[in-house]
């Protein structure tokens, strides 16, 4: 600002009362206190009467936009040291009382010792400095134990400490990361739940759904929870139901199923334990294509209080599940070897078949049923109705489960 032709105490109160605001823009702190510096000097502010002195005053407030107290502050300075200068901030800081050279003894010590215990730690620069007589030590083995822990956090012992730790991966002794290997045999079960939804933070039913991968016979039970003393009950149960013996339990990693007392369950039964490999998604595939082809087909992906798993098991046991096996046909795949050479999965229509029908033309089927199951007796099951009698039925008792599970839902609400 070029104020050089205000050289007058009465000049510079005319042009406070005849001007705007002004105020600096675009300049330093510094440049104001050399300005307000430069205006004392001109005006002789220490000579002049206490009303002149006011006049300056609202002066300087009117350019710079500093506040009256702000002013006052600034002239006395200048009445105490003749000059303005800013005054350097200077951030209070407690004295070190750790130097970095005994930070380093600390991270040395910790190193050797593979990072003991803050006490164990000390106790140890106490025997350095006390028994050993190494002075280095003096001060920092007088350290309290909650100030060792400060300094291991502070960034100059990790400039000196480099501590990595790899991830150890879970290794669950519980099952066999493997692919199940059924070599044309019944009796090797894929496994998997399926959750029947959510409503205002209730959880719904779950059912357990299990394939066989040759035949491809299938059980679906329900459980109100998936916790083992809802769990292994109805596993046990489900197992029997299968009309051949069971040799292979295939799972993926949930803990649903690969806990002790499954395991123990399995054991019992002399059955192999295996569940899906990393990086194998197809490995538990048989049965993730089960349920959204015949329990989300059939049941529907809307929320079942966890209250009916009851009702849905006697709708598995009288209807879901003798229409799934003796009335339901499946694609069965045919390995064919390309022109190419490469082993090629194909699905003829020879081979639509229901479960019990492809169980049946096993070679030596006989010989993988269960002691007290014959073929007679299959044979009765499925031809006591016809595929479309069997499914009108199972239609009409679908309708009947869920006008109960809505009225139940009704009555609970």
């Amino acid at each position: 600002m070029n104020d050089e032709q205000l050289q007058t105490v009465e000049q510079v109160r005319q042009f406070i009362e005849g001007s705007e605001a002004v105020e600096f823009r675009g300049v330093t702190a510094k440049e104001k206190y050399n300005w307000i510096e430069e205006v004392l000097i001109r005006f002789s502010y220490h000579r002049i009467k206490r009303a002149e002195k006011g006049v300056i005053r609202r002066y300087i407030q009117k350019v710079t936009g500093y506040s009256r107290s702000q002013v006052s502050r600034l002239i006395a300075e200048y009445k105490r040291t003749g000059r303005l200068r800013r005054t350097r901030y200077r951030r209070h800081c407690f004295p070190r009382k750790y130097t970095p050279s005994e930070v380093g003894l600390l991270a040395r010590t910790d190193e050797l010792h593979e990072w003991l215990s803050g006490p164990a730690t000390k106790k140890v620069m106490e025997r350095e400095y006390e028994v050993y007589g190494h002075a280095e030590f003096g001060n920092i083995s007088r350290m309290s134990v909650a100030h060792l822990y400060n300094l291991r956090r502070s960034n100059i012992y990790r400039g000196m400490s480099r501590r990595f730790t790899k991830t150890k991966p879970v290794v669950s002794k519980i099952g066999e990361r493997a692919k199940p290997e059924p070599k044309g045999q019944p009796g090797h079960i894929r496994i998997d739940t399926v959750h029947q939804g959510d409503l205002n933070g209730q959880k719904g039913v779950y059912h357990i759904n299990a394939v066989d991968e040759i035949a491809q016979w299938e059980i679906v039970s329900s459980v109100e929870r998936i916790s083992e003393a809802y769990l292994v009950p109805v596993l046990e149960i489900m197992l029997a139901k299968f009309p051949f013996i069971i040799r292979g339990f295939h799972s993926d990693n949930g803990s649903e199923f690969v806990n002790h007392i499954v395991a123990r369950l399995l054991n019992k039964l002399l059955v192999r334990f295996t569940r899906s490999r990393p990086r194998h998604p197809d490995d538990n595939g048989l049965v993730e294509t089960k349920n959204g082809s015949v329990i989300r087909k059939n049941l529907g992906y809307a929320y079942i209080p966890q209250t009916c798993a009851e009702l849905l098991n006697e709708y598995h046991r009288d209807y879901l599940n003798p229409y799934i096996n003796f009335h339901r046909p499946c694609f069965f795949p045919v390995s064919v070897i390309d022109h190419k050479g490469k082993i090629r999965k194909t699905y003829p229509y020879k081979m639509v078949r229901t479960p019990y029908e492809r169980l049946k033309s096993l070679p030596q089927a006989e010989s993988y049923l269960c002691p007290g199951v014959t073929f007679e007796k299959l044979e009765t099951i499925a031809n006591q109705m016809s595929d479309n009698q069997f499914a009108e039925r199972m239609v009409k008792a679908r309708s009947n489960l869920f006008e109960q599970i809505l009225r139940f839902a009704n009555r609970v609400a």
